[in-house]
C-alpha cells in the first residue's frame, strides 16, 4: 500500500522529471513532470537511451556515459547544463543522478531527477549583468568618491571618483583606515569612530566638513556613510559617498558676502534718505511755509497791483513746498512710519498710477506686519516695479497684492502690458537687478514671469523678521 502511494506521489509530481534508468542508461519509467518538462509521452521514450536528452556536442564528448560512471563511483552526481526537449529546443536543467543498488549490493539502475531551471538561470544572469552594470557605473563615476569600508573602517573598494577627489590610487589606499582622510584635530577628537557608531545606530550619517587629500590639502566635503547589513541583520561594513563641495561652499560664501555688502549699502541708503527727508522737512519746508505765511500777510496789506504780484510769489512758494513734500515722501514715505506697509504702498500706487493714467488696485491679505526693515524693502521693490511698468510695459492696469505666506510677506504685482518672452523679462534693466539684489539681501527671493501680449507678473517674498547669518568655519 505504501509503495502504491509513493508511486502515485512520484507519478503526480509536475515540477520535476523523475524517472528510472537501467544500468546501461535506458529509460525504464516516466512521470507526469518528465512528460511536461521534456515533451515525451511515456510510450515515446521508455526503452530509449537517456543520451537523447543531451545536446549533440555533449553526446560526442561522452558526457552521458561519464555521468553514469561518476554516479556509480560516488553514489550520486549533480550537474547543471543544457538539455533537449522532444522538439529540439534547449532548456537549462538541474540534474541529480543516483545509483540504485539492491540488498546484495548489485547495481539495479539509476534514479534521475531533472528540474527546468531556465527561468532561474535567466534571472541569475540578469542579476549578474545588473550587478556588473552597477559595478561599472560606480567605478566610472568621477564626481563622487564611492567606496566600501569593512566593519573596522578599513577601505575595501575604491572608484575613479575617489581617486580623482582624494588623490590616492586604489593600491595605495585599499586596506588603510578611512581616518586618513580626516584632519588631525578631527582624528584626535575621535570623529571617524563616532561617525561609524552613528551610522550603525541610525542606519546612516550625513556630514559636511573638512577632509584631506593625499597631498595634505583640505577640501570641503559632503559625506554620507551607510551601514550595510546582510539578510540576517549582520553588519558587513559601510558604504561611503563623498563629494567635493569646496567650489559650492566658496560660491555660497561669496554670495553671502555680496548680500551682506548689498544689505549694508541698502541700509546706508535708507539712513541717508531718512536724514535728507528729515532735513528737508524740518528745515527747508518749514522755512518756506514761514515765507509763505509772511507773503500772505504782506499781500493782505498791499494795494493792487503789488498785492497780486506778492500773491503770485506765494503761489510759487506753495508749489515748491508741494514738490518738496513729494520729494520727502519718495525719500521716506511718512505713511510707512505712521500707518504701516499697506497704507504706504496704497498711497504710492494711488499717487503714481493716478498721474500715469493707470487703473489700479491694492489688495491687503496680510495677517502679520513685517519688520520695519522688511517693510521698507517691500516698499522700495514696489517703487521700482511700478516704475518699470510705467517705462516699459505700455500697460493700462496694475494690481498689487500683499499676503502673509510661510512666515513672510509675499507681494505680487501684475500688469496687462506688452510683456516679453519669458527669458527676456526685464533683460538689461538695471532696476530689475536692483530688485533682485534687494530681495536677496533681505534673505528673500524675487521672480519675473512675462508673456508677450499678456503682461508681466513680478512676485517676491521676504521673511517677516531679518535672518541671522549662519557662521561657518
Amino acid at each position: 500500500m505504501d509503495d502504491d502511494r509513493f508511486r502515485l506521489l512520484v507519478q503526480g509530481v509536475l515540477d520535476y522529471a523523475i524517472f528510472m534508468l537501467d544500468p546501461e542508461g535506458h529509460v525504464m519509467s516516466w512521470n507526469a513532470g518528465a512528460e511536461r518538462i521534456k515533451g515525451y509521452a511515456a510510450d515515446e521514450i521508455i526503452g530509449r537511451h537517456f543520451s537523447v536528452f543531451y545536446p549533440a556536442e555533449d553526446v560526442a564528448a561522452g558526457k552521458p556515459a561519464r555521468e553514469l560512471e561518476i554516479a556509480v563511483a560516488d553514489g550520486r552526481l549533480e550537474d547543471e547544463g543544457w538539455r533537449l526537449r522532444q522538439d529540439g529546443s534547449r532548456f537549462w536543467a538541474n540534474v541529480v543522478i543516483t545509483a540504485l543498488y539492491d540488498e546484495q549490493g548489485e547495481l539495479r539502475g539509476f534514479g534521475k531527477v531533472t528540474r527546468d531551471v531556465t527561468e532561474r538561470r535567466a534571472a541569475e544572469a540578469a542579476l549578474r549583468e545588473s550587478e556588473e552594470r552597477f559595478r561599472l557605473l560606480v567605478q566610472s563615476v568621477q564626481d563622487y568618491a564611492i567606496f566600501m569600508l569593512d566593519t573596522g573602517g578599513h577601505i575595501a573598494s575604491w572608484n575613479t571618483g575617489a581617486e580623482r577627489i582624494k588623490g590616492y590610487a586604489a593600491d595605495e589606499i585599499i586596506g588603510r583606515h578611512f581616518s586618513v582622510f580626516y584632519p588631525a584635530e578631527d582624528v584626535a577628537a575621535g570623529k571617524p569612530a563616532r561617525e561609524l557608531e552613528i551610522a550603525v545606530a541610525d542606519g546612516r550619517l550625513e556630514d559636511e566638513g573638512w577632509r584631506l587629500r593625499q597631498d595634505g590639502s583640505r577640501f570641503w566635503a559632503n559625506v554620507v556613510i551607510t551601514a550595510l547589513y546582510d539578510e540576517h541583520g549582520r553588519l558587513h561594513g559601510f558604504g561611503k559617498v563623498t563629494r567635493d563641495m569646496t567650489e559650492r561652499r566658496n560660491a555660497e560664501q561669496a554670495l553671502r558676502e555680496r548680500r551682506r555688502l548689498v544689505g549694508h549699502l541698502v541700509e546706508a541708503q535708507e539712513v541717508e534718505r531718512r536724514r535728507i527727508a528729515w532735513d528737508v522737512h524740518d528745515e527747508s519746508i518749514q522755512s518756506m511755509v514761514a515765507v509763505g505765511m509772511r507773503l500772505q500777510l504782506l499781500a493782505a496789506r498791499l494795494p493792487d497791483p503789488h498785492a497780486s504780484a506778492v500773491s503770485g510769489l506765494d503761489e510759487s512758494v506753495s508749489a515748491a513746498i508741494a514738490r518738496l513734500r513729494g520729494l520727502v515722501s519718495r525719500l521716506r514715505p511718512p505713511e510707512l512710519d505712521r500707518h504701516g506697509l499697506v497704507e504706504a504702498v496704497s498711497a504710492y500706487v494711488d499717487d503714481v498710477a493716478g498721474r500715469w493714467g493707470l487703473a489700479h488696485s491694492v489688495r491687503d491679505e496680510l495677517t502679520a506686519e513685517p519688520s520695519p526693515e522688511a517693510a521698507i524693502t517691500v516698499y522700495r521693490i514696489c517703487q521700482e516695479a511700478l516704475s518699470n511698468v510705467h517705462r516699459h510695459a505700455q500697460a493700462t492696469r496694475i494690481a498689487v497684492r500683499l499676503s502673509t505666506v510661510d512666515n513672510g510677506t509675499l507681494v505680487r504685482i501684475t500688469d496687462d502690458g506688452a510683456g516679453t518672452a519669458g527669458g527676456d523679462a526685464g533683460e538689461g534693466h538695471f532696476g530689475l537687478a536692483e530688485m533682485h539684489e534687494r530681495a536677496e539681501a533681505a534673505h528673500g527671493w524675487l521672480s519675473v514671469d512675462s508673456t508677450p501680449g499678456e503682461g508681466t507678473v513680478v512676485e517676491f517674498w521676504l521673511p517677516l523678521l531679518p535672518d541671522v547669518p549662519e557662521l561657518e568655519p
